[in-house]
Formats: structure tokens, C-alpha cells, sequence
């Protein structure tokens, strides 16, 4: 695919695509927020791996405020819903290694709760990739699984078995029918998307009585994100609110579900995606990472507290 360059996405963004203002996403309210963070985003460094999944960071994020009711923080003016779903559609991928150790990591996670759901009839993973963790559902004895993927690049890698299992698409309010579905998962997504709260009643309504939603996303409270502060990783253009615990309890409450857990999620990684995540100065990151590229040392895969939260929510 044709990196956008300064004169593709970044003038596209300039041109096109206004910044509109937004409330927090969960409580729909500014009255409780402050100033979080300046905007800080470079038009002329956004690439065409700007909006894809486990990219090398780039430390831009957009003006950032700071609910101190939901303890969320989030974007406070951000591309329109559209104009995002134009972006994901076009951007890259080249991340299916760590998808498939994700897919893993989720599905262990995904074990402790199996015996909860009503059934394993209807299976639904947002923002699935190229499909690794559609792999993990049918390996656990789900049918009716689908995944939805905005971005057409990773659906195109997917494996031949679960390509046709994935609609090209964002998750609407007709995505699939009331009361179909046991379980549906989002990972890395639910920072994504411009309105959670809507996103959340969305999959509620899908769910069948007993059926769980669960969620992966990125802890803002953890102490890796505390330790690095806006050098985390974890601050980025495609992501338009941070959870914590607290928050991310409130966002199921507000969307009717009960019973939620939350869980901090240690992921599993190979070496050299460790590398790209940490705030290396460029002139070390560059050489470090061709080094690991070529090396064993660098697919050396191990677990670290990386902030992650995980939850889990039941209609």
C-alpha cells in the first residue's frame, strides 16, 4: 500500500477532515474536566501505519482533557466518526506476529469466564485484525463467530480459514441481531472509537441474557503509564480516551451491564516488540531494532506488566 506521506493522509486531515468538540465520552459532560495535555500532533511525520494496530510509536496525541468524575481522560476535539473510518479503511498492517501472541493471551483470558456465558452459540470480536483471535473462538467450540475489521490491509493477511469470517465495516447499531450472541470481545479497539458509551449499548443489545462483553484497553493508572508519563505509548493519535479501573467500570454501569470485573492483563511479546513500544531515543531505537530484526534474541517472547486493563461485563 502507498505510504500517505505529507501530501496523503496529512493533507487530507488539514484539508478535509475538522476537528470536532466532544464531551467525555461517558458521562457526557465537560463540567468535571481539566486540562489534561496540549495537542501535539506533527501532520507532516503521520504515516501510513498512523492508524494501525501495534505500530512504532509516535508520541502524538490531541488535546487531552481530564474527567475527575469517570476518572477518564479522553480527546476533547477529535477527526468526525466518518473521517476516522476513512482512515482505518486505508491504513497499513504489519503486526501479524504480535497478533497471533495477543490472540493467545486473550483466549487464556477469555477461559476463566467460559463456563459463565449461556451457550457458545454466537461469538463476535470489534476490531478483530486479520482474525487471529476468530482462531481462539472456534478452537474453544464457538460457532456463529464473526469478526469486524475497519482497516482492509489486515483482512487481506488473514488466514484463508477466518477471512471469510470477517466483515470489512465498523460495529453499528444493525451489525447483528438482538439477543444473537454469547460473547463479544473488543482488544485495544474500545480507545478507538468515538463514542463508547454508544459502542457498549450497541454490543448490550446484541448480547443474549447472561451473554458478556468483554474488553481489553490500555490502564492510564498503571505504573508503567505513571513511570513514562506522555512517553508511553499508550498516548497516541488514534486513541481518543484512556481508561482506568474506575472508568472503565462506569462505561459498562452506564451501558446497562452488571457484575463488572475488572483485571490488569500481562501480555505476552517478543523481544524486539518490547523494543519498538519503549521511548528509545531515536538514534538507539533505529539500529537497536534492525539488530533485534535479524537476531533470535529478538523473537525471545516473555510476559511483562505492560498496563493493560482487562474487563468483563454480563447482560
Amino acid at each position: 500500500m502507498r505510504p500517505y506521506g505529507e501530501a496523503g493522509l496529512a493533507k487530507r486531515v488539514m484539508n478535509h477532515f475538522s476537528l470536532e468538540p466532544r464531551m467525555c465520552p461517558i458521562c457526557g459532560r465537560q463540567d468535571h474536566s481539566r486540562l489534561f495535555a496540549r495537542a501535539n500532533v506533527r501532520w507532516e511525520e503521520l504515516d501510513r501505519f498512523a492508524f494501525a494496530s501495534r505500530k512504532l510509536p509516535e508520541y502524538m496525541h490531541w488535546q487531552l482533557a481530564e474527567c475527575r468524575r469517570c476518572d477518564l481522560v479522553y480527546a476533547r476535539e477529535a477527526p468526525a466518526p466518518g473521517a476516522l473510518a476513512a482512515l482505518y479503511r486505508q491504513a497499513d498492517f504489519g503486526s501479524s506476529c504480535e497478533a497471533r501472541f495477543a490472540a493467545v493471551t486473550y483466549g487464556r483470558l477469555l477461559d476463566r469466564f467460559l463456563r459463565r456465558l449461556p451457550d457458545r452459540s454466537g461469538a463476535a470480536d470489534i476490531g478483530t485484525g486479520d482474525g487471529c483471535f476468530l482462531s481462539e473462538l472456534l478452537a474453544r467450540g464457538f460457532d456463529r463467530v464473526e469478526g469486524i475489521e475497519p482497516s482492509a490491509a489486515p483482512i487481506e493477511t488473514a488466514d484463508p480459514a477466518v477471512r471469510q469470517l470477517i466483515r470489512h465495516d465498523v460495529l453499528r447499531h444493525d451489525s447483528f441481531m438482538s439477543e444473537s450472541m454469547s460473547v463479544i470481545t473488543c482488544f485495544q479497539t474500545i480507545e478507538h472509537v468515538s463514542s463508547p458509551l454508544a459502542f457498549c449499548r450497541q454490543a448490550w443489545e446484541a448480547l443474549k441474557p447472561g451473554g458478556a462483553l468483554f474488553l481489553v484497553g490500555h490502564n492510564r493508572r498503571a505504573f508503567s503509564a505513571l513511570a513514562l508519563g506522555r512517553k508511553s505509548p499508550i498516548f497516541d493519535i488514534e486513541h481518543l480516551q484512556l481508561f482506568s479501573p474506575k472508568s472503565m467500570h462506569s462505561l459498562l454501569c452506564a451501558a446497562g451491564f452488571w457484575g463488572a470485573e475488572t483485571f490488569p492483563v500481562f501480555n505476552r511479546y517478543p523481544l524486539a516488540y518490547w523494543a519498538r513500544l519503549f521511548p528509545f531515543p531515536a538514534r538507539i531505537k533505529g539500529p537497536l531494532l534492525e539488530i533485534l530484526k535479524s537476531s533470535s534474541a529478538g523473537r525471545w517472547a516473555f510476559s511483562l506488566p505492560a498496563g493493560n486493563l482487562g474487563a468483563i461485563a454480563f447482560k
